[in-house]
C-alpha cells in the first residue's frame, strides 16, 4: 500500500511540522510506503523566488497603483508612498529575492555587504524601522535580521495589494475562526494566493508524485492524509482536497486530521465537506488508519471502497460521495441520504456518530504512541529559512533554527486546568514514549539530516522523561540541543535543572497563565507561585532560558486581579526570572473543564451566552457575559511586555501603561523577591544535607578535577558553567552541589 501525506500551508517557515513525520513512521511500521510532502515550504518558494515575484508583480501592479491613488485621495500618504515604492523597486525585489532567501538559509553571505551598505537594494518599512532602531553600527552580522524583515515587508505588500488573507505564517485564519457559515469559510480556498500560486504547486509538484503512487497501488485507492494543525492551514487544506478529488476521484481517499479538526470540527455535520475530503480523522487516528488500510487491502480492485462498513471507528466521521454504496452496522447521526452540494452534484453523504473505541483499539493506539519515532526522511532541512524576528534569545527560538519536532509524551500528565480542552484526547489521554528508543531514533534522524536541535511539542514534558532523555544525551556526549513545554512545578529543583542543562536543555516554555494565588487556584493550575518562582530560579541558575504564557480576560477576573497579575509578572522580569512571555486572551471553549463543570451546574458566576441560531461552522469557541470588557487591556499588556522582554521600563508602575484609569496593584513590591529568598533558603538547606546512600542518584557533571598544591595544602579546581571552581582536596562531596555535583530524585 502506498500512502501520501500532505502538509498544506501556511505555517511556521523555519522547519517542518511533525505530523507528517509521525504518520510516515506509523505507515512504514505497518507495511506501507509513505511519501510526505511539505507544501508549506513549496508555496513559500513559489512566491518568494525570482519567478514567483515576477508573477506576483505582473498580477497586482495595476491594482497596487489604483490602491495607492485611492490612499492618497483619502489622506493616507504612508500607504500611498509604500505601494508606489514597491512598484518603483519591483525589479530590485525580483533581482534580490533569491539572495535574501539564501541568506536566511545560511548561504550567500557574500551579498550581505551589498544588502547592508549598497545603494541599489530594495527597502521596505520594516527594514527601515529595523535599521533606525539599531543601537550599534550596522554590520553584515545584521543582514539575517534585515533579510527577515525584507520577507515581512513583501508579505505586507501581498496582503495590501494582492490577497488580504495572506501572512507569512498563516492563511485566512481570521476567516476560519470567525463566526461564519461553511459557505463563508470555504471562500478562502478561492483566494488569490491559493488560486495563482498554490494550485500550480498541487499541479506541478503533488500530482506527479501522486500519480506514481496510484500506478503502484494496483487499482486500490491511495490514502491521502492532509494535516490541519491550525486554523491558518484550513483554507489551503480545502483547496488541496478539492483539487485532488476533482482530478483523481475514486483513485484516492482523502482524510483530514490534526489539531484544528480535533477541536473545531469535532461536532461538525457539514455535508459540504464531502467536496473536499472523504473522511475526518479525529485524535491520534492510528487505530482508524489501521482499519482503513485493512479494508482497502480486502477490497477487490474493481469495487468502490465505500461500499462496506469501514467507518464505524470513533476516529472517523465518514463523508461519502457514493450514490450506490450501502453503509451497514454504523451509528448514524443522519441516515445516508442524497444531498445536492453547492457545486450542483448529487452525492450520498453520511455523517457518522463517533463510537466508543474497543479495548483492542485503545491498546493499539497506546502501543503506537509509545513506540513511534518520527521519520524526517522526506524533508530537506537546508531549504527552510531561519528568520530572526526578535533580538530576545528565547522569543526567537520559534522561528530561528531548523528544529526537529517530536514529543516525549502524548497528552498532559496534569490535564486539569480549567481553561484547557481537557475532555479531548490530545490533552487527557496521557501516554509516555519509550525515552531510550526515542532518543536513539532522534539521534539517528539528526545525524542523517545534520540538524542537532529538537523542539519537543508536548503539552508538558514529564520531568522524569526529561531526566531520562538528558541522561541518554550525556552518555553520547550531549550532541542534541533541545527545548519544549513544561509545567512550572516543585520537581524542577536546582539539581534537576543543572542535570537537564548538562544534558542539552536550553529553554523551557510553560503556562503561568494567572500570576496571582487566587487565579491559579481558580483555574486549577495545580501549583502555586512559590513553586513557580522556585522552578524559574532553578532554570535560570542553570543557564536555561524561560518563557511564560499569560492569559487575561478570565470569566472570574476583576480589573484588580489583572493588574495584580501584571505587577507580579513585572517583578518576575525585574528579578531576571523570565526571558520572554506572551499574553493570550481567554477563550471559553466547548471542550474545556470549566465549560464541562458549568454544564453540570457549577460556576454560577460564569454566564454562558446561548448559541446564535445560525449554522456556525467552527463550534469550539463559546461566548460568556463580560468577555469583551477585557479587550481594552490588550494593547497595553502587549506593549509593556515587549519593553520588559528587552530590559526596558522595568520599574515603571504598571498602572501607568494604560491611558484609562486602572486600579493600583495591591501586591507588595518585594513579593517575588521574598519568594526568591524562600527558594534560596530551601536550596541551601538541601545542599547542606548528606548525600543519599544510593550512589546512582549522585551525578558529577562538572568536568575533570585538577589537583594542585598550595601553601595551605592540596586543592582541586575545575571549570563549571564557564567559571573556575575550587575546593579543598578530600572535602565532603555535598559541598560540591550546585557546582558540578547534582542529586537526582
Amino acid at each position: 500500500m502506498n500512502v501520501l501525506i500532505l502538509q498544506p500551508p501556511v505555517m511556521q517557515l523555519n522547519t517542518a511540522y511533525p505530523s507528517g513525520a509521525y504518520l510516515s513512521s506509523f505507515f512504514q511500521k505497518n507495511g506501507c510506503t509513505a511519501k510526505w510532502l511539505d507544501l508549506n515550504i513549496e508555496l513559500f518558494y513559489s512566491i518568494f523566488s525570482r519567478q514567483g515575484l515576477t508573477k506576483l508583480f505582473d498580477l497586482c501592479s495595476a491594482q497596487a497603483l489604483v490602491l495607492a491613488e485611492k490612499a492618497e485621495r483619502s489622506g493616507d500618504e504612508g500607504t500611498s508612498f509604500n505601494l508606489r515604492r514597491y512598484m518603483s523597486q519591483k525589479d530590485l525585489w525580483i533581482n534580490w529575492i533569491d539572495f535574501i532567501t539564501a541568506m536566511l538559509r545560511g548561504q550567500g553571505f557574500e551579498s550581505a555587504h551589498r544588502l547592508a551598505f549598497g545603494a541599489h537594494v530594495p527597502r521596505g518599512s520594516r527594514m527601515e524601522q529595523f535599521l533606525a532602531g539599531l543601537d550599534h553600527d550596522l554590520t553584515t552580522d545584521d543582514c539575517r535580521s534585515l533579510a527577515s524583515f525584507a520577507l515581512a515587508d513583501l508579505a505586507d505588500f501581498i496582503t495590501i495589494a494582492f490577497d488580504e488573507n495572506f501572512s507569512l505564517v498563516r492563511y485566512a485564519e481570521s476567516l476560519t475562526v470567525s463566526e461564519s457559515t461553511f459557505a463563508q469559510v470555504e471562500k478562502g480556498a478561492d483566494s488569490p494566493v491559493l488560486k495563482n500560486f498554490y494550485e500550480p504547486v498541487l499541479e506541478n509538484f503533488v500530482c506527479p508524485q501522486l500519480e506514481k503512487l496510484i500506478s503502484k497501488n494496483h487499482g486500490k485507492p491511495v490514502p491521502v492524509c492532509v494535516s490541519i494543525p491550525f486554523p491558518g492551514v484550513f483554507a489551503a487544506a480545502l483547496s488541496t482536497g478539492r483539487f485532488l478529488k476533482n482530478k483523481y476521484d475514486e483513485k484516492i481517499f482523502v482524510s483530514f486530521g490534526g489539531g484544528f479538526v480535533n477541536t473545531e470540527l469535532r461536532d461538525s455535520s457539514e455535508k459540504e465537506l464531502a467536496r473536499y475530503c472523504d473522511a475526518i480523522s479525529y485524535d491520534r487516528g492510528y487505530a482508524s488508519y489501521k482499519k482503513l488500510l485493512e479494508q482497502i487491502e480486502e477490497k477487490d480492485r474493481n469495487q468502490r471502497l465505500i461500499e462496506e462498513k469501514i467507518y464505524d471507528m470513533r476516529k472517523f466521521v465518514r463523508l461519502t460521495n457514493d450514490s450506490l454504496g450501502k453503509l451497514t452496522d454504523v451509528s448514524l447521526k443522519n441516515q445516508a441520504s442524497d444531498v445536492k452540494l453547492t457545486d450542483g452534484s448529487l452525492r450520498k453523504v453520511a455523517v457518522l456518530e463517533p463510537a466508543e473505541a474497543s479495548k483492542e483499539e485503545l491498546n493499539f493506539e497506546r502501543q503506537m504512541t509509545s513506540s513511534i519515532v518520527p521519520v524526517f526522511d522526506d524533508i530537506d532541512f537546508a531549504r527552510y529559512p531561519r528568520l530572526i524576528d526578535d533580538t530576545n534569545p528565547m522569543h526567537r527560538l520559534w522561528s530561528d533554527g531548523a528544529w526537529i519536532k517530536a514529543y516525549m509524551a502524548h497528552g498532559c500528565y496534569w490535564h486539569k486546568c480549567a481553561f484547557c480542552d481537557v475532555t479531548l484526547d490530545y490533552v487527557k489521554s496521557f501516554c509516555m514514549t519509550d525515552v531510550k528508543k526515542l532518543y536513539d531514533g532522534l539521534l539517528e534522524q539528526c545525524e542523517k539530516k545534520g540538524i542537532y536541535g529538537i523542539h519537543f511539542v508536548d503539552e508538558a514534558m514529564p520531568p522524569a522523561a526529561m531526566i531520562a532523555f538528558a541522561e541518554e544525551n550525556i552518555k553520547h556526549g550531549s550532541p542534541l540541543t533541545w527545548w519544549g513545554n513544561v509545567r512550572f512545578e516543585k520537581n524542577f529543583t536546582r539539581d534537576v535543572a543543572d542535570y537537564l542543562a548538562a544534558g542539552g536543555l536550553i529553554g523551557v516554555s510553560a503556562g503561568l497563565e494567572s500570576a496571582t494565588g487566587n487565579g491559579l487556584n481558580t483555574i486549577h493550575k495545580g501549583t502555586d507561585l512559590e513553586s513557580i518562582v522556585g522552578a524559574c530560579c532553578a532554570f535560570k541558575e542553570a543557564g536555561i532560558l524561560v518563557h511564560a504564557y499569560m492569559i487575561y480576560g478570565y470569566w472570574f477576573e476583576t480589573p484588580q486581579d489583572l493588574i495584580n497579575s501584571m505587577e507580579t509578572l513585572r517583578q518576575f522580569y525585574e528579578a531576571g526570572l523570565l526571558d520572554s512571555c506572551f499574553w493570550h486572551k481567554f477563550v471559553l471553549t466547548r471542550h474545556s473543564r470549566v465549560y464541562d463543570e458549568w454544564c453540570r451546574g457549577m460556576h454560577p458566576e460564569l454566564k454562558v451566552i446561548e448559541e446564535k441560531k445560525v449554522p456556525l461552522f467552527a463550534k469550539n469557541g463559546l461566548h460568556f457575559e463580560g468577555e469583551k470588557s477585557s479587550e481594552k487591556y490588550g494593547p497595553s499588556l502587549d506593549y509593556s511586555l515587549n519593553q520588559w522582554m528587552h530590559g526596558q521600563d522595568l520599574k515603571k508602575p504598571v498602572f501607568k501603561w494604560f491611558n484609562f484609569n486602572v486600579p493600583h496593584p495591591d501586591v507588595g513590591n518585594d513579593f517575588i523577591e521574598k519568594l526568591i529568598e524562600k527558594y534560596e533558603q530551601r536550596r541551601n538547606e538541601l545542599f547542606s544535607k548528606p548525600l543519599p546512600e544510593n550512589r546512582e542518584k549522585v551525578r558529577w557533571i562538572g568536568g575533570e578535577k585538577i589537583e594542585i598544591n598550595t601553601k595551605n595544602g592540596k586543592k582541586i579546581q575545575w571549570i563549571y558553567m564557564g567559571e573556575l571552581q575550587e575546593a579543598k582536596a578530600g572535602c565532603e562531596e555535598r559541598k560540591l552541589r550546585g557546582r558540578g555535583l547534582c542529586v537526582l530524585p
